[in-house]
């Protein structure tokens, strides 16, 4: 769960919003929040096309919150995209919600979509010749740890961590 004592920013994105990204940039992100949020929430509409408009909005976040190590960057947006692409996937729902937080050593992950699917997220080990299946084996490979929790009202919240790189100092305060 998040921590509550974290300022946060909430960036809420559209269909009308993907459809002409990245042009609607300025309406979508508040001015100058990156720095001092430090934790973002994303809410999207549940279209493939919105997990490069959720990426490149984690980039800003990353870039404010000065995380620039190539390596970090890599992995998180990695874990990102495919916890996003499998929420949207698989969730019945229109929207999904990732939010995203550091801690001193990790950077926290959770993709939360309202559910709908009787597909609980699982690990799968396809074969060569599928195309399909890895995400979940990826998660599990570049995380510090993952998870998921399903809650009462059958919506479904996938959570992992990746390490801040070493020499990646705490957040100070701008």
């Amino acid at each position: 769960m998040l921590p509550t004592t974290m300022h946060s920013a909430e960036v809420m994105v559209t269909v009308r919003h993907i459809a002409s990204w990245p042009r609607e940039w300025n309406e979508v992100v508040p001015a100058d929040c990156w720095s001092s949020a430090q934790r973002v929430e994303l809410r999207l509409p549940a279209l493939k096309r919105a997990v490069p408009v959720c990426r490149s909005l984690a980039r800003a976040w990353l870039d404010g919150q000065r995380i620039h190590d190539d390596d970090t960057r890599f992995l998180m947006l990695l874990v990102l995209s495919e916890l996003c692409t499998n929420a949207i996937q698989y969730s019945a729902g229109t929207r999904v919600t990732c939010r995203i937080w550091r801690s001193e050593d990790l950077l926290h992950i959770e993709v939360h979509d309202r559910g709908g699917s009787a597909s609980v997220p699982r690990v799968r080990h396809p074969g060569g010749e599928q195309e399909h299946g890895r995400g979940l084996e990826l998660v599990a490979t570049f995380s510090s740890r993952w998870g998921r929790r399903i809650e009462a009202d059958s919506s479904c919240t996938v959570w992992a961590t990746v390490p801040l790189a070493a020499g990646i100092s705490p957040r100070m305060a701008p």
